[in-house]
């Protein structure tokens, strides 16, 4: 746990640097000065009202498969924080790994390859309150009714989830059933927004074994922003 940094994805990136990091190994902080997310964005949080954290994990599997892991760290971050919000909106996955509840954002996950390794960091809005979202189309578990807002209590339930997913990825088994059930974005009309600036409206089918998202239209997305069309 640190009090202060730049970004949880910054500490795990420095030990692998400086050969100081274990497999597995997880930093927790209470504030990110520098924090970001998916596709080069910030993401913000006043001290002690979010959950964030990075840890680092070297795989065994072939790196072709890699791509489904940040996936698969969504889906078992869905399974634990529902455990929470029992009674309440369920939380799901906008492709490919964005945690919302209803159409509200409750948290994110970035990945990132360094070496060997891939350093997953996760940040969940925990105690904030209207004011202090950092857009409208966001939400926090205290917002949304949670049962429970003890963060270390949640971080334990979210770790206890993301090593048992990942150890029997590592094993070679496939999630992509285990994925579709929380994913909110199977079935709905998509805008997808691609790196290169195109543009892409169709249905989305469904999710391959590499974590591509399939659309009605034939295309496989890899890589953009999703924005779910009523």
């Amino acid at each position: 746990m640190v009090d202060l940094t730049t970004s949880t994805q910054d500490e795990i990136s420095q030990k692998i640097s400086n050969s100081s990091v274990i497999n597995n190994e997880v930093v927790v902080a209470e504030f990110q000065s520098s924090g970001r997310g998916r596709l080069d964005r910030t993401f913000q949080a006043p001290k002690y009202s979010a959950l964030l954290f990075s840890f680092n994990f070297q795989p065994k599997r072939s790196q072709s498969d890699w791509g489904f892991l940040p996936l698969i760290t969504g889906m078992s971050a869905a399974r634990a924080l529902n455990t929470f919000v029992k009674g309440q909106t369920p939380v799901t996955l906008k492709w490919p790994n964005d945690l919302l509840i209803g159409d509200k954002k409750l948290g994110g996950i970035i990945a990132e390859v360094k070496g060997s390794s891939v350093i997953i960091g996760i940040g969940i809005n925990v105690e904030m309150n209207e004011e202090e979202l950092p857009v409208e189309s966001a939400t926090s578990l205290s917002i949304s009714g949670s049962s429970n807002l003890d963060r270390n209590k949640i971080l334990s339930k979210i770790l206890n989830e993301i090593e048992t997913s990942l150890t029997s990825w590592d094993s070679g088994e496939i999630f992509v059933d285990r994925y579709r059930e929380v994913s909110s974005t199977l079935g709905k009309s998509v805008r997808v927004h691609r790196p290169d600036g195109t543009v892409v409206e169709s249905r989305a089918m469904d999710i391959d074994p590499a974590g591509g998202l399939i659309l009605e239209s034939g295309e496989r997305i890899t890589v953009g922003d999703v924005i779910h069309l009523r």
